[in-house]
């Protein structure tokens, strides 16, 4: 073969290849882009099959009703978090509630572990996408396996809000759930949601192609002592979950 039709021929390839990038590209435009912080219930309806299950009421009996103990010095930090924060919890914005309150507990679980090799991603990056539709944007806070970067989400809490006027949290955390599933190839994932001072955990479980049921807990007011402790110990439950999921 001479050198110019080797040239020729290389020269077509290098067009059918821009030709395949834009065509590729082309169909990524029309496919919907949902982002975490602005996708709404409707939203999620209209792009899965997706339903609150309100019958099973003892969903979160294994996660809530725990034997975990907690030590003698937990309750003190607890108290002092409350009273350094309750009488602004409501009106603290987004990043007052993060750094005065939530943080502060978060930290106190230590979701980090060197030797498991799993820690608390912040503001993490994260995409899902199906030839319907894509799901992206930053999750506020995962668990994940992977030290230097996010390899496995495990858990997920969303959305460090002081009210619902501000946008509602649940679609957000579940469209979150949704991708942390299917990146994952599991059945199941758990999260929270978070508005002021209450708290709610959501177990999201995978039933099909597109089609999803989500459990969503009693209301906890991290204002109360009883509550905040609840709040704590099920946070303890998903560390030990994910130590003995990571160690299988």
């Amino acid at each position: 073969m001479s050198e110019e039709i080797e040239l020729r021929l290389l020269r077509e390839i290098e067009e059918l290849k821009k030709k395949i990038r834009h065509l590729e590209k082309k169909d990524e435009e029309q496919i919907p882009t949902f982002q975490y912080s602005k996708i709404r219930d409707a939203d999620l309806i209209n792009l899965v099959d997706i339903e609150n299950n309100i019958k099973d009421k003892d969903k979160f009996d294994n996660w809530f009703e725990s034997h975990i103990k907690i030590d003698n010095t937990i309750e003190p930090f607890l108290k002092k978090l409350i009273e350094d924060n309750e009488p602004l919890i409501e009106s603290y914005s987004e990043e007052d509630l993060k750094i005065n309150f939530l943080a502060p507990l978060i930290s106190r679980v230590e979701f980090k572990s060197y030797e498991n090799e799993f820690r608390d991603f912040y503001e993490l990056p994260l995409t899902y996408k199906t030839d319907k539709f894509i799901l992206s944007g930053t999750a506020d806070f995962v668990v994940s396996t992977g030290l230097v970067r996010s390899k496995k989400p495990y858990f997920f809490i969303q959305e460090f809000k002081r009210s619902e006027e501000y946008g509602n949290p649940k679609p957000q955390l579940l469209a979150e759930l949704i991708t942390g599933v299917e990146l994952n190839e599991w059945k199941l994932i758990k999260g929270a949601y978070v508005i002021g001072g209450n708290w709610h955990f959501v177990i999201l479980e995978k039933l099909g192609q597109d089609k999803y049921q989500y459990f969503v807990s009693t209301n906890f007011d991290s204002t109360k002592l009883s509550d905040l402790k609840m709040i704590y110990k099920n946070l303890l439950f998903i560390k030990n979950e994910i130590i003995t999921m990571v160690k299988a």
